[in-house]
């Protein structure tokens, strides 16, 4: 008995090694892809970032590659921490995001996403289950550089503001139909016991880990002070 459960652990330690990794590989994406994001001139207007409760990633490379029909794809969510968001920016949870009519409007090209989560009732409802760009969250194409100050009563009222990068080009873009949900998984994976969104994002019970180092100190450089009113 011993020796086939050494056996089953020899088999599943590596499994194990290989799944953190591919979580990790996921978290130093989602650091480069903010950090580029960033840098784009006349990007994701600064004012809005600073008043941004959340941040979500999806970066679009070739084992989170969004296809069309049923179109999925896999990211990170981070959150400024303390109870009212006011804190620097805590650990963060795993996300995917599916359906919609996006892959359509990309075109089949590889593409990363950011969205910002502008108030704590967005970062709720995301963190808590599976929820509806568009129904269960008002969201809308973010405004990009000095359109930010021309933006649309949508875009000032929404809760989530969505961009797009695909080959060079930078873009507000809506996701309104697809859905947004807590990646449980590879959550479970990452931190190595079972954990809820909310447990990671709201109640800062696990530390953020070091593939994280880059989104995290990116964001703390970039947006250090929550200005939202």
């Amino acid at each position: 008995m011993r020796r086939l459960l050494a056996l089953v652990m020899m088999v599943l330690m590596p499994l194990s090694l290989e799944a953190q990794s591919i979580e990790a590989d996921r978290l130093e994406n989602a650091g480069l892809v903010m950090k580029e994001i960033l840098n784009v001139p006349d990007g994701i207007p600064q004012q809005l970032l600073d008043k941004a409760e959340c941040v979500l990633v999806l970066p679009s490379v070739v084992k989170f590659a969004f296809v069309f029909g049923g179109s999925y794809g896999r990211g990170v969510m981070i959150c400024r921490t303390g109870s009212d968001f006011r804190g620097p920016w805590g650990a963060p949870t795993m996300m995917a995001l599916e359906g919609g009519s996006f892959g359509f409007q990309l075109g089949g090209h590889a593409t990363d996403f950011v969205l910002l989560i502008m108030n704590q009732r967005g970062a709720d409802s995301i963190l808590s289950s599976k929820v509806k760009l568009g129904a269960g969250v008002s969201a809308a194409a973010g405004p990009k550089g000095r359109d930010a100050l021309a933006a649309t009563d949508a875009a000032v009222r929404a809760e989530v503001l969505s961009y797009s990068r695909s080959r060079g080009l930078f873009a507000g873009v809506f996701l309104d139909g697809s859905t947004l949900r807590p990646d449980n998984d590879a959550n479970r994976t990452l931190y190595e016991r079972t954990i809820s969104a909310k447990e990671i994002v709201l109640e800062a019970k696990v530390s953020s880990p070091s593939a994280a180092e880059t989104l995290v100190s990116e964001l703390n450089k970039r947006s250090p002070r929550n200005l939202s009113s």
